[in-house]
């Protein structure tokens, strides 16, 4: 007899565990809440504008070539060129590539020394990847008997070799002499919604998944990617139940039964909630308040305020990807993560799309993403202060590097941490589900299997692997595989 899942959540891990779980013979049925599929990856139109909402760039395409096999042409991936522009507070700027030899080449120009630098460092996070990828990424690190595999076996007996005992910071700056460079590669611990300065330098894993694993753009924009999956899934017979939303995951002691969405019981053998891990124990899940409790006390990732500017006029100094660095980026941090206020001189990034698609504009306009990284939501967060201020500063900090915006925003569309915990459930807003705020932040992240209710799993980005594009589709791969070995030994 065909085994059922229920899907909660219709953003990319959801989408990747139902065409997992359908190429396997499930009967999946998805719920998604809003209207339309793609979670925090989604796009919005204002007026001849046009955005995407959530990531910017794709790494590691080859995990897409696993889920999407043939069909990955369609995306049409280019190369983003430079991978990004970064601004300092100096008035400097450079551009990074993932050709190495231009990177080299920017680098010398930039800080002669920082040539040979970046060199090192690159090869050790190379090490770091070769040495965490099986385990950390590809593996239910929580699966014991998974883990103790042979293959797995000198990664875990040589665990300091992933640098987990430093800061990405400390880290960062055993490499880098220029503090400049320290500033841009402490960056990366925000891909994950992290502290620089508290995270463990083992996410210095990323730049070499950024600049040596290959860094691309969707033609016509990032929602594509959604569209495709969305496609590939009801091919294969998923039903997409959009504006559903679930309210209760059902179970007994043999596990659980299904769930309830939009007042109706749907059952199914098996559950997988794509919705934020701890809110989906604190709105969907009864008679478990001390777990509940525990879910709470873990650190949220960072949130962000969004501005969606449509802008008259073009930029040549902007580049696809731009990020206008702060003077103090300690401070920054530390106001966001322990002082749980906005930023005083935020970083600001820009993503401008209608760089590579001129149609996401008028032909004498521009699409501008503006992300400034904020606090999750808390007591001390004043969120209308907060845009009032964000706003004038990112204007400022433009102006001073020479690009003039005040009188050429002619549309304007804002997203703030409220937005997030109302549209997609995330936790108190966090954008990417939790922090890596520790050393043993990637063994606290919940399982993909929970052990409290039978039959239930999760995937997306509070759970494993972690947040962002190829990890969520992972996850979906990985619970989808746990639930199949699951039926295959019943």
């Amino acid at each position: 007899m065909q085994k059922s899942v229920s899907i909660i959540g219709g953003g990319l891990a959801g989408l990747a565990g139902a065409i997992y779980l359908a190429r396997n013979g499930f009967k999946v049925k998805l719920f998604e809440k809003n209207s339309k599929t793609g979670g925090k990856a989604n796009e919005i139109r204002l007026g001849p504008y046009r955005f995407d909402t959530g990531p910017s760039l794709l790494t590691m395409p080859f995990v897409l070539q696993d889920l999407l096999g043939d069909s990955l042409h369609e995306l049409g991936l280019q190369p983003v060129e430079p991978v990004c522009r970064y601004f300092f507070a100096d008035g400097s700027s450079l551009d990074t590539s993932s050709d190495r030899k231009k990177m080299l080449e920017n680098l010398y120009r930039f800080s002669p020394s920082s040539a040979d630098e970046y060199l090192k460092f690159i090869n050790h996070s190379k090490r770091i990847y070769q040495r965490t990828a099986d385990v950390f990424l590809f593996s239910p690190i929580h699966e014991i008997k998974k883990l103790i595999r042979l293959k797995y076996l000198p990664t875990l007996l040589k665990f300091y070799q992933i640098d987990p005992f430093r800061t990405v910071h400390q880290s960062v700056s055993a490499f880098f002499t220029d503090h400049r460079l320290i500033q841009l590669f402490d960056r990366y611990a925000t891909y994950n919604g992290s502290n620089p300065f508290q995270a463990p330098a083992t996410l210095n894993i990323i730049p070499f998944v950024e600049y040596e694993l290959k860094s691309c753009y969707i033609k016509n924009g990032m929602y594509r990617l959604v569209e495709l999956l969305v496609k590939l899934a009801q091919n294969l017979d998923v039903e997409i139940c959009t504006s559903h939303s679930v309210e209760k995951i059902l179970y007994n002691t043999n596990g659980v039964t299904g769930i309830v969405a939009n007042g109706r019981h749907f059952k199914s053998n098996y559950v997988l909630s794509n919705m934020d891990v701890v809110q989906t124990w604190q709105r969907l899940i009864d008679g478990f308040d001390n777990y509940q409790k525990k879910l709470d006390r873990l650190e949220p990732s960072l949130s962000g305020l969004v501005f969606l500017w449509g802008i008259e006029g073009r930029f040549d100094r902007l580049k696809h990807h731009n990020i206008f660095f702060s003077s103090n980026y300690e401070k920054e941090f530390r106001e966001i993560f322990a002082e749980g206020i906005f930023p005083s001189e935020p970083t600001v990034y820009i993503a401008i799309t209608s760089k590579k698609d001129p149609n996401h504009a008028p032909e004498n306009g521009e699409n501008w993403f503006v992300l400034v990284n904020m606090p999750f939501i808390n007591k001390n967060l004043n969120m209308d202060k907060a845009i009032q201020q964000i706003r004038i500063h990112t204007i400022s900090i433009l102006g001073r590097h020479g690009i003039k915006i005040k009188d050429k925003i002619k549309m304007e569309k804002i997203l703030t941490p409220n937005d997030f915990d109302n549209l997609y459930n995330s936790n108190k807003g966090s954008i990417y589900g939790l922090s890596s705020n520790s050393k043993s932040s990637a063994f606290k992240r919940p399982p993909n299997r929970d052990r409290r209710i039978k039959n239930l799993y999760f995937a997306g980005g509070s759970t494993h692997p972690g947040g962002g594009i190829p990890l969520v589709l992972l996850s979906g791969k990985i619970a989808a595989q746990l639930i199949t070995e699951k039926k295959e030994n019943r």
